[in-house]
């Protein structure tokens, strides 16, 4: 148990900090205070460099990274300025790809190539990888043969790979060595991961046979082979061309704190630690739930025009939609026309199976993401969310059909109604959960055209079902 830190190195540290302007956090607040933010935003406004220095220096790269994505304009200029060519390496690797993009140009390249030979492998890449081809040629010509290399090979695996992913910094000791020989080695090396959590225990052709975690080889005695530590079962290779997705799913299904990525002859090339999945992850679940509402991860930050280009296609897309189902509308227009009520409640029906739909595309999606859905039990699982929407469909039949009724002094139109609202709810839930899996039969992300197919699904089936039952009953 660490012990409190005596009362005069306490006070220390709080003087400290309120001469940065910021309080010590409390275990309550989390992220970038609004005092801090506004205090770096008003000594940018003064022009007082001195004041920013002093501000940013009590600050974790994140932090920095979070103000430089608030400033916008003249301000994050003067703000780039300031941190200059000794800008933190790490800033870069926490900013948002368009905000990253106008820091790199303002560094120019020279400075970009200093940033990324400071950086581990995998952040390095992650940088380079999404400037624009001149920019990479530039900087490449800036950087050694040994830097240059390690970013031309990145960016030859596919994107999103585990070979993009992977850090290059990693210890591999010999199957034949010692614990005595391996700690020896660990503290006479030079250079070695700023971070790691296992040792990668290899054969002569440098194939991985096993990974012991350093709390177990600290607690071994020096003469015990290293090799005999390794417990079967605990290392799960990455292939270099794996999907980042299926890389999470390995790291979650096995809670493990990192994994080798091996090439094609199964030789050690390169490791995935858990910080590195929890920004998969996190990218991951960002990018569905964005695709699923037709925007952009980068659209806070891009510019009003180029967001509006990249939302316009989906909106033609909806538009394709809406117009299919105002033609089902259109089919019983003489209906609607005799029968005022028709045209107050089918809204109804149309948004309680679309809002019912996406409560079963909701769990779908993420079933599959996460491997909890697929052919194994596919039919159980649309099976059950018909009988949901079956038992939603009769409650609020019941409850709607009583309102029109109530409402129109008609009961014809209360059970109308009633049927149309069973017959929508049972009919997204079936569609809910038979267009993601369809999808991802087709190697389609559901998370991407799910959404679409469902509301023109429900819209159009609402609207028949409602309006086609009336023409039949009360003409």
């Amino acid at each position: 148990m660490s012990e409190r830190p005596p009362q005069e190195e306490q006070e220390s540290l709080d003087a400290g900090a309120a001469a940065a302007g910021a309080e010590l956090p409390s275990p309550e607040d989390a992220g970038l205070p609004d005092e801090t933010i506004d205090a770096v935003r008003s000594a940018l406004d003064q022009a007082d460099v001195q004041q920013v220095e002093v501000l940013l220096a009590a600050l974790h790269p994140a932090d920095v990274a979070d103000i430089l994505e608030i400033c916008v304009g003249e301000e994050r200029e003067l703000l780039v300025r300031i941190l200059g060519a000794h800008i933190d390496p790490e800033i870069l690797s926490h900013l948002e790809p368009t905000v990253r993009e106008d820091v790199i140009e303002q560094l120019g390249p020279e400075n970009l190539a200093r940033v990324l030979m400071d950086l581990d492998s995998d952040d390095a890449v992650e940088i380079f990888e999404d400037l624009e081809e001149d920019a990479q040629s530039r900087i490449l010509a800036s950087l050694p043969f040994a830097y240059r290399h390690i970013l031309q090979e990145g960016l030859s695996y596919p994107e999103d790979s585990a070979g993009r992913l992977m850090a290059r910094e990693f210890v591999a000791i010999p199957q034949t060595w010692t614990i005595g020989q391996t700690i020896d080695y660990l503290r006479a090396a030079e250079e070695l991961p700023d971070i790691f959590y296992d040792l990668y225990v290899v054969n002569p052709k440098h194939k991985p046979i096993g990974m012991v975690p350093l709390s177990r080889a600290i607690g071994a005695r020096r003469p015990e082979r290293i090799s005999e530590l390794v417990e079967e079962g605990e290392m799960h290779s990455v292939p270099l061309t794996m999907d980042q997705e299926e890389v999470a799913y390995l790291f979650r299904q096995y809670g493990l704190a990192s994994a080798p990525v091996v090439d094609d002859a199964g030789r050690l090339v390169g490791t995935i630690t858990v910080d590195d999945i929890v920004h998969v992850i996190h990218e991951e679940a960002d990018e569905d739930m964005m695709r699923l509402a037709g925007v952009g991860e980068t659209d806070l930050y891009q510019a009003f025009m180029d967001t509006a280009k990249s939302r316009f296609t989906w909106l033609v897309v909806n538009l394709g939609t809406a117009i299919l189902a105002s033609m089902v509308i259109g089919l019983f227009e003489t209906t609607i026309e005799r029968v005022v009520a028709l045209a107050v409640l089918m809204p109804i029906v149309a948004s309680m199976g679309g809002n019912a739909g996406t409560q079963t595309l909701t769990v779908a999606v993420r079933a599959i993401a996460m491997k909890d859905l697929g052919p194994w039990n596919a039919m159980r699982f649309i099976g059950k969310e018909i009988l949901v929407g079956g038992v939603n469909g009769v409650i609020f039949a019941i409850l709607m059909g009583l309102i029109a009724w109530l409402w129109f002094s008609d009961p014809l139109i209360g059970i109308i109604i009633g049927i149309a609202m069973v017959v929508n709810l049972v009919v997204a839930a079936f569609f809910g959960t038979l267009i993601p899996l369809g999808l991802e039969r087709l190697k389609i992300d559901p998370a991407v055209a799910s959404g679409v197919f469902l509301t023109t699904v429900t819209d159009v089936v609402g609207f028949f079902a409602f309006l086609g039952l009336a023409a039949a009953v009360l003409l």
